[in-house]
């Protein structure tokens, strides 16, 4: 027995069905385009997610700046955590086409309901850190974002293009201080190392969890928000990484890394998904520490974002007198 559809369901299954073809034929979905309401949460909850990390990873970098071996360095990483404040501002933008205000979304994060990249939740204890970061947690976040400029929505895949060139430039940036201390005296290079051992495994998180374990990648990858599945991201982080630590004369630590002929890719060891789950939900190294950090900076700015608003309010009136005046 076939149930009748009301006018309302018959609509909206002829919209969803026209919505998928739009997709499938790689037409970019705009703000203003019909879209399903499962989409529209979906990329509300990935853009802020990506948001807030870029956000909150200015934190561990920021506590670096003073701290930088020369001037050269702490030029470098003042423009590096500039770069990650436009791509948090970028994003929220972005997030916002989509009827969610941003006050909501940081909202969300201070009160734990939005989530954060895990990799910010350990602790930054030396300077190899920092290039460890921008060549390994930079590199894995190109390696994700690339695919990401092909998302189905269009300001979402535009706001990558711009992310991904100035990501770059953090990796190359990040390797280069790496390279320097892996060539340099035997202290920096086992500080280097010991920097790679502390941050390879949560670089490998980074990507999520295993596909037979995520909950939304199969409709992410059909609606075209998710290009490449975690599994295959984080392949190609392994085979990118590998010859680099080689090249430096570092070693990875993973007893069962070892290049796979017949595959013709690195073949690595089970990542520890308990982990990931434990700082996931808040119970990291420094999970606490990061969104103190965050609620304060919020608070400490609110005077900026109301002097901002009074100016906006200010300018309205003034250009509003003007056309009154004029007409």
């Amino acid at each position: 027995m076939v149930e009748s559809q009301s006018p309302g369901q018959a609509s909206e299954i002829e919209e969803a069905a026209r919505f998928q073809a739009r997709v499938d034929q790689e037409i970019k979905i705009e703000p203003r385009d019909w879209m399903p309401e499962g989409y529209r949460k979906t990329l509300v909850r990935q853009i802020s997610q990506h948001a807030h990390s870029e956000i909150v990873g200015m934190l561990p970098e920021g506590c670096w700046v003073t701290r930088a071996p020369s001037l050269r360095r702490k030029v470098q990483l003042l423009a590096k955590i500039q770069d990650e404040a436009g791509h948090g501002l970028y994003l929220y933008s972005a997030a916002e086409t989509l009827g969610t205000p941003r006050s909501e979304m940081i909202d969300a994060l201070h009160s734990g309901r939005a989530k954060y990249s895990n990799i910010f939740n350990y602790p930054v204890l030396s300077w190899a850190d920092i290039g460890t970061i921008g060549w390994l947690v930079d590199g894995a976040a190109i390696i994700n974002q690339i695919a990401l400029c092909r998302c189905s929505y269009g300001p979402y895949a535009r706001a990558m293009e711009r992310i991904c060139r100035e990501e770059s430039f953090h990796q190359r940036q990040g390797y280069e201080i790496v390279m320097s201390m892996a060539f340099g005296t035997s202290e920096q290079k086992r500080m280097a190392q010991s920097a790679l051992d502390r941050w390879w495994w949560p670089s490998l998180m980074m990507f999520g969890p295993s596909d037979q374990d995520t909950a939304h990648s199969s409709q992410s990858m059909a609606w075209k928000i998710k290009r490449v599945s975690n599994d295959d991201l984080r392949q190609q982080f392994v085979d990118m990484a590998v010859p680099q630590a080689e090249y430096l004369g570092l070693k990875i630590p993973d007893p069962d890394l070892k290049w796979n002929e017949e595959r013709g890719h690195y073949d690595f060891g089970e990542i520890d998904w308990s982990e990931l789950k434990r700082v996931v939900s808040g119970d990291g190294p420094c999970n606490k520490e990061r969104m103190a950090a965050r609620i304060k900076a919020h608070e400490d700015g609110t005077w900026v974002r109301e002097a901002a608003v009074a100016y906006a309010e200010k300018k309205r009136q003034r250009e509003s007198a003007a056309r009154i005046a004029a007409e």
